[in-house]
């Protein structure tokens, strides 16, 4: 067995365990119900983790967890045409004067 990902919300880390499942992928998480332990080990150590069953998958499952499975567009910043001011790309309304994020942004 091999860890190939780890992150702080456990739902990121089941999303990607039924991705690769769906792609036939062996895998299984770790430290699901570790989170309770944090403060007496470090916290990045108690988050759950995404372990492989086969290591020969490891290649192909890296391929996936590098993959934009849901089509989303990068996040990057973006200028509010109002304002000026700019804000990060998964704000859907300027931080500064509230008005909606412009569609080609």
């Amino acid at each position: 067995m091999i860890k190939v990902f780890s992150a702080q919300n456990f739902i990121e880390v089941a999303f990607w365990r039924n991705y690769l499942e769906h792609h036939g992928i062996s895998c299984e998480i770790r430290n699901e119900f570790l989170g309770s332990a944090a403060g007496e080990v470090p916290p990045i150590e108690c988050w759950p983790e995404l372990w492989l069953q086969d290591e020969r998958d490891k290649l192909l499952a890296e391929k996936h967890l590098a993959s934009n499975p849901l089509g989303e567009r990068s996040l990057t910043t973006w200028a509010c045409l109002f304002c000026g001011e700019e804000s990060e790309g998964q704000f859907s309304h300027c931080w500064n004067c509230e008005k909606e994020k412009p569609v080609d942004n």
